[in-house]
């Protein structure tokens, strides 16, 4: 006799994996270039600051924009330490590198020009 019928053949199995739909994570947080230019150029504009040369924008990893804004600030800060101090320098140098990156970035930033 053959026995036949409509038995469990591993069902339910699928109804007790695990959901494989995949839950969205969130996107990774990013920086907007207008902080990034500010805390690069704040950087090397205090380790230029009583040096006697600017150096290499490229081993500083500014680009030409950067570095011009850079040159301003260190140029503003080098005038702001002689009259009131390196404090007030320290705080210039955070002040104008955010502006310059700020209207750099505005104007355009990166692109408008060579190696800009």
């Amino acid at each position: 006799m053959l026995a036949t019928g409509c038995g469990d053949s591993g069902a339910g199995q699928a109804d007790s994996a695990p959901s494989t739909t995949p839950h969205p994570s969130p996107s990774p947080s990013t920086t907007p270039p207008e902080e990034l230019c500010t805390r690069i150029v704040a950087h090397w504009s205090r380790e230029v600051l009583d040096s006697d040369t600017y150096g290499d924008y490229q081993s500083m990893g500014l680009s030409n924009g950067q570095y011009e804004i850079l040159r301003a600030v260190v140029d503003a800060a080098r005038a702001e330490k002689k009259r009131q101090g390196a404090d007030a320098a320290d705080e210039l140098i955070d002040r104008e590198a955010r502006e310059g990156c700020v209207d750099w970035y505005r104007s355009g930033g990166p692109g408008k020009g060579p190696w800009q």
